[in-house]
């Protein structure tokens, strides 16, 4: 071999080696975050010496490099150490959302400086946020809602000049809001039920009130009240009688000019005699069960541009606060800011989840294996600003155990709600001729029990008004670990009300306008949820000519004393759990009261579910 082809295989196994190199140090570093935490990740193949083939990590391939982490609800817990996420210095985006990790935020996650997304929702981070943070000034959005940091909010979040994304909220921040003055790409903001106090900066005036709420703020957000200005107790600092004489006069003449020009400006809104018309085409999503097909649905939609009213920009995405009126495309929150458009969403193939009396449920199959659920609405009774600002303080609304609303769509003809797409629901699971009830062990539904009870304790929290509207085992999710999100919050507020004859056997007897649901009634609801784990039983099958339902059937057994005949007969069979499974059906009983004063509060039957499976 020559000198010359000796030199270029020494440089090609060099420059080989340096770019395997780095890909062996990302996969150091997720074995030892592996090894650290316990959780799911221990069911990645690590004989594979390539970590791009491990569940939740993506690579990119241009410079083999680790640059995408996601392992949402793995139950991961523990703490992160150092030199594991700090080493993947081409991280892009990090989700660990609904996990249990605790401790502090590693300090060495600053080396990331190509961070774009950063997810930590749900969880229990503890301590300040750490001063190298400030540093990834690639971020677009992040997300710390639903853990235990605390101190200062710092202002150092202004050197994040690209974030247009920042959720806080359910911590234990303390002290004054900063100036996010900086940051003037930031379009969804939240940091409600912390303990912050003092007034709001100018800078996050524009955000409605839901996402300060829980905390001592006052200022020009939404609905909260002005800030408490020190009145003067100096008497020569008072107003004397003349000048109070002058602002009364001064007052009185300027409301009477005001009042000269509205009438004007009547008088020649009604001289008009024409207006234009803006046509806006349905979005019509599929019907059929499976479609694969993409160009069925583009054809059955005509031309996109139709559907967003004229807009020329076809993506659809509307990039300003969420509570922009326009009305020509999607609105978007959390994690789903920019991963798909509404023509993305016209275009996916779409399975048919169930039909019902408010809308049409789908899952969307769109590129990049990402699944959403949509919500075709109907029977929609309210106007387009009630809806945009109902639908917006939901998709304020962030826990743990709440899926949470990730985009909608306004049309003339069409109204559309995006969730997080889910494996399965409670009663696909209970109900469903494809899965096996024993899979659905005691351990597993008293699980399911306390998911529900606890993300509808914090709903009930936020307000004595505020309610689900709409509780059934098909709108419990189920991750493939049977965790369990409630969904669908606050929907049916939207809807005009259903006639009791198409009511569900989940709905309190005194329920008349179900666009008018009390916490009471939907605790009734919960209750034969917990009913349906305990019995097996589906309570739309149940409900006979005879008025009786669920709840009935289940007291009536219980008051001849056949009490072991009301539990599912694969619990009976498996389980030995059943001083602990007839509390859980007394607290269902307490729950389903014919009479609402009597059905104990979410946050005491939260509390008692925790006690009965302590």
């Amino acid at each position: 071999m020559s000198s010359s082809h000796l030199l270029s295989f020494l440089f090609i196994s060099l420059l080989i080696s340096a770019i395997f190199s780095d890909l062996y140090a990302d996969r150091a570093a997720l074995l030892y975050l592996s090894a650290a935490v316990r959780g799911r990740t221990l069911l990645w193949n690590t004989t594979n010496s390539n970590p791009c083939s491990w569940r939740g990590v993506t690579c990119d391939t241009t410079i083999n490099r680790v640059t995408e982490l996601r392992l949402p609800g793995y139950g991961l817990s523990g703490e992160m150490p150092l030199n594991s996420i700090g080493n993947l210095s081409e991280l892009r985006t990090l989700s660990l959302r609904r996990n249990s990790l605790s401790g502090f935020l590693p300090s060495d996650l600053g080396s990331c400086t190509e961070l774009r997304i950063l997810i930590l929702e749900s969880n229990n981070f503890s301590g300040a946020i750490p001063s190298n943070f400030f540093n990834l000034n690639n971020l677009l959005r992040v997300s710390f809602s639903g853990n235990r940091f605390s101190g200062e909010i710092s202002d150092g979040f202004n050197n994040l000049t690209m974030l247009k994304i920042l959720y806080l909220e359910n911590n234990n921040f303390s002290g004054s809001l900063p100036d996010l003055k900086k940051l003037s790409q930031l379009n969804q903001f939240n940091v409600s039920f912390n303990r912050l106090s003092g007034s709001i900066p100018s800078s996050l005036g524009k955000f409605l009130a839901p996402s300060f709420l829980g905390n001592s703020l006052c200022g020009p957000a939404g609905s909260l009240g002005p800030c408490p200005t020190n009145n003067p107790t100096n008497q020569s600092d008072k107003l004397s009688s003349g000048a109070i004489a002058g602002i009364v006069i001064g007052s009185a003449i300027g409301l009477f000019l005001v009042l000269l020009v509205l009438f004007m400006l009547l008088r020649i809104c009604r001289s008009k005699k024409s207006f234009r018309q803006v046509n806006v085409s349905p979005v019509r999503l599929p019907e059929n069960q499976l479609l694969s097909s993409h160009s069925t649905i583009v054809a059955e939609n005509h031309d996109i541009e139709n559907v967003v009213s004229g807009r020329k920009d076809t993506k659809g995405i509307v990039r300003g606060k969420v509570c922009d009126d326009r009305t020509d495309g999607m609105v978007f929150f959390g994690e789903s800011f920019e991963l798909f458009s509404l023509e993305d969403l016209l275009m996916a193939s779409a399975e048919v989840l169930g039909k019902g009396f408010f809308g049409t449920t789908y899952k969307a199959y769109l590129d990049r294996n990402v699944e959403v659920v949509v919500k075709r609405l109907k029977n929609v009774c309210v106007s387009e600003k009630e809806f945009r600002r109902k639908v917006e303080e939901l998709g304020a609304i962030g826990h743990g155990n709440l899926v949470p609303l990730r985009a909608y769509y306004y049309g003339r003809d069409e109204k559309l709600i995006v969730y997080d797409s889910m494996p399965t629901s409670l009663s696909a699971v209970l109900h469903g001729e494809k899965v096996s009830k024993e899979a659905l062990t005691w351990e597993i539904r008293s699980r399911i029990a306390q998911g529900v009870a606890t993300g509808l304790e914090y709903l009930h929290s936020l307000g004595p008004k505020v309610t689900h509207g709409n509780i059934k085992s098909s709108n419990i999710l189920l991750t493939e670990y049977y965790d369990a999100y409630v969904s669908e919050f606050g929907i049916a507020q939207l809807i005009s009300s259903i006639s009791n004859a198409k009511m569900t056997g989940y709905c309190a007897p005194e329920v008349t306008d179900t666009r008018n649901v009390s916490q009471e009634a939907d605790i009734y609801s919960f209750g034969t949820i917990l009913l349906e784990l305990l019995t097996g039983k589906n309570p739309n099958s149940v409900i006979n000519e005879e008025g009786i339902d669920l709840p009935k059937w289940v007291k009536s057994i219980v008051k001849e004393r056949w009490t072991i005949q009301v539990f599912d007969p694969e619990l009976i069979r498996l389980e030995n759990s059943e001083e602990q499974m007839v509390s859980l059906l007394h607290l269902a009983i307490s729950c389903t009261s014919q009479h609402p004063e009597r059905r104990p509060p979410m946050a005491d039957i939260t509390r008692r579910i925790k006690e009965i499976f302590r």
